[in-house]
């Protein structure tokens, strides 16, 4: 589907983008292992997330809907089903690698693929420390590659060190260090999103948590995990977007509403206001360990470019590449190193990012682990690739709202990945 977007006077009122992708994943996942029942409101219906659901319903999970939630009947540590057929991730990164983790314990024989684009995502990064614990995992590329097969073995808890601090690596160790034999220690350089730990914490896990410095989860198998009451905050990443065209766009204003704000998740919006943008969080609150907040945003006509570096990218690594859209109208420069993640997500993100602002006649520098965008610059149009990548097509669209001639998104259907009414919202706060 090709979509196009077109400049735009402002856009203003108040919007709930969709529930929290992450929060939404891990809200079946971890449930699914607990002795007990819970309740997920608010889960993100979603192309990613709808993957994790039909995974665990697949893997003998009970997840009923009722109205706005989700009733799991968890299967404790043990619990589980052999699949009858191969396991389908499709595009879910997340699903993938959480999922590794809790099939590598299990006492059964299981086989996972996805799409074009996963099947080329790198998997050695958990499939290596699962069989540090001993898990038996195979698969293209002696394992770095899907499609994998997993036989379950009996785990051992291991000390393992997070090198590019993942926390999709963090929580499939964590979740194969439930079902091991003694304790499992996970260390990072920089502490990435944490809604895992927190779950488990709240879930009832022995579990425990250092930050001096580097950042340090110990998790010890066999304790079983109670059921819970979710209730799944909006996206920060989803909301992102639309703080980013406010932002841009003369005389507009944005209430975006029960946002998570937890800050291995907000440097986004941190980092818009280092720009000098007139950002701000009303009504911040707690809910079951995540802090959940209402994010005020104005036009701000006078930001500038920044620096990020390494210790910036865990909190924002989904942001960066609109991060690069606004900071093509900022003054001065913006330059993001430390970034090297972007080149094995769902696209290479940052050869999408340069190609695209290219196509359209912008400057741009492409780095090896990140680019320099100059600022200031005119958005005359034209048409971009999303290269089948949600957060490009949604970036892009934003731009789009400033250029003088349209921008056209090819793929633009990639957004029902995370934001499957993205484009229904924008319609919603736009002033023509």
């Amino acid at each position: 589907m090709e979509k196009r977007v077109s400049s735009v006077k402002s856009i203003k009122g108040t919007l709930r983008v969709p529930s929290d992708k992450s929060i939404s994943h891990r809200s079946i996942i971890l449930t699914s292992l607990a002795n007990g029942n819970s309740t997920v409101k608010n889960f993100l219906k979603a192309g990613d997330t709808l993957t994790t659901l039909n995974v665990f319903r697949k893997l003998g999970v009970s997840i009923q809907e009722e109205k706005d939630s989700l009733k799991i009947k968890g299967v404790n540590f043990f619990g589980f089903k052999e699949p009858d057929n191969i396991l389908d991730m499709g595009n879910s990164g997340t699903t993938t690698r959480l999922t590794l983790g809790l099939l590598s314990g299990q006492n059964f024989f299981s086989a996972l693929t996805g799409d074009d684009s996963l099947r080329q995502r790198p998997m050695g990064r958990v499939a290596e420390p699962l069989k540090m614990m001993g898990a038996d995992i195979d698969g293209r590329e002696n394992g770095k590659l899907l499609p994998l097969s997993v036989r379950g073995r009996k785990l051992k808890g291991i000390s393992f060190y997070n090198k590019k601090s993942s926390a999709q690596v963090k929580s499939a160790i964590l979740i194969a260090g439930l079902l091991s034999e003694g304790k499992t220690k996970v260390t990072e350089p920089f502490k990435s999103r944490d809604h895992t730990e927190k779950m488990l914490n709240a879930m009832g896990a022995d579990i425990y948590v250092e930050n001096n410095g580097e950042y340090t989860v110990s998790i010890t198998g066999s304790k079983e995990l109670n059921g819970i009451d979710i209730d799944v905050p909006a996206d920060p990443s989803s909301a992102s977007f639309f703080a980013a065209a406010a932002v841009l766009l003369p005389d507009s204003e944005l209430l975006l509403k029960d946002v998570l704000v937890n800050p291995t998740r907000d440097g986004f919006f941190r980092k818009l206001k280092e720009m000098g943008a007139k950002l701000e969080y009303i009504n911040l609150r707690e809910k079951a360990g995540e802090l959940i907040a209402d994010v005020h945003v104005e036009y701000s006509p006078n930001i500038k470019g920044i620096k990020i570096e390494k210790k910036d990218v865990p909190s924002m690594v989904d942001e960066i590449p609109l991060l690069a859209i606004v900071a093509t109208q900022a003054e001065g420069e913006t330059v993001v190193t430390g970034a090297e993640e972007l080149r094995v997500k769902e696209s290479d993100r940052i050869k999408a990012v340069i190609e695209n602002l290219k196509n359209l006649g912008m400057e741009a520098e492409e780095l090896e682990d990140g680019f320099i965008i100059r600022g200031k610059q005119k958005v005359r149009g034209g048409v971009i690739d999303s290269f089948k990548d949600h957060r490009i097509a949604m970036g892009f669209s934003i731009l789009g709202l400033l250029s003088e001639e349209g921008i056209t998104i090819k793929n633009a259907d990639s957004v029902f990945i995370s934001y499957p009414e993205f484009y229904e919202h924008l319609e919603k706060v736009i002033v023509s």
